[in-house]
């Protein structure tokens, strides 16, 4: 992690999980934008007065590590590859610094409201355990064969604003993992702004746009994949691609 971002992390405010509770925002809509850690470093001095940051345990900047699933043919993939509006996305996601860890279903609809609900688990499970299994039948009302299909990696800085219920998550050294392939993004930033409807006036999206910085549709799951993967279709995801390697050149 750079000493400037370190160094400007440790201006804000910050702000607790069970203080942050209140703005879990479990229902919502997500926006996205891709940046390069140097465009961060001129947003975060701009926003420093409008947010907290989350702090767990004096830290500020997290680790998170993560174990997608999909079916043999990628149907989850695919769903996102041809644009279907209701779409899925399985993993586990460990929370490196408090060792907590949970098996989370993202449910995407056509409003473009995404629902997350999730469960803890022990631990990473390459095999999925019984109760995972019907954890996972019950909320999506289908029976998935699943398997692991792609280890992430990244850092996550979680902003909370002030006034206004809004979640700024902050994602950093992108990492990728299938097998003994992997893929690093380490200039790569990957901003979200997870609000009740979007908001244009919220200040990290005026800072954004003052760079030039458009909401851009992007999944890491599917850019792992096409990064990793020489057999699945990507002729949808090529832009992003090609516009991810400008960013990170």
């Amino acid at each position: 992690m750079p000493q400037n971002i370190q160094k400007i992390m440790s201006r804000f405010s910050s702000i607790s999980l069970d203080e942050m509770n209140s703005v879990a925002l479990m229902k919502r809509t997500d926006t996205k934008f891709v940046i390069n850690k140097k465009q961060l470093v001129s947003i975060l001095h701009s926003i420093e007065q409008e947010y907290r940051v989350l702090e767990i345990n004096t830290d500020r900047v997290m680790s998170y590590s993560s174990l997608y699933f999909d079916t043999v043919d990628n149907k989850f993939y695919n769903d996102h590859h041809n644009g279907k509006n209701n779409r899925t996305k399985i993993r586990q996601r460990k929370y490196v610094e408090s060792n907590l860890c949970f098996l989370e279903i993202k449910q995407k609809n056509g409003k473009g409201e995404t629902n997350k609900t999730r469960i803890p688990v022990k631990d990473f499970e390459l095999n999925l355990s019984k109760s995972s299994e019907a954890f996972i039948a019950e909320t999506t009302n289908e029976d998935f064969n699943l398997e692991p299909s792609l280890w992430n990696g990244f850092n996550r800085i979680t902003l909370v604003n002030l006034k206004s219920k809004e979640r700024v998550t902050i994602d950093l050294n992108l990492s990728f993992k299938i097998n003994e392939t992997e893929k690093n993004y380490n200039d790569l930033v990957v901003v979200e702004v997870k609000q009740e409807r979007f908001n244009r006036n919220s200040a990290i999206v005026k800072a954004l746009k003052s760079l030039r910085q458009h909401p851009y549709s992007i999944s890491k799951y599917c850019i792992g994949m096409i990064s990793l993967y020489n057999d699945v279709k990507y002729n949808v995801f090529k832009k992003k691609l090609i516009k991810i390697n400008n960013i990170t050149a």
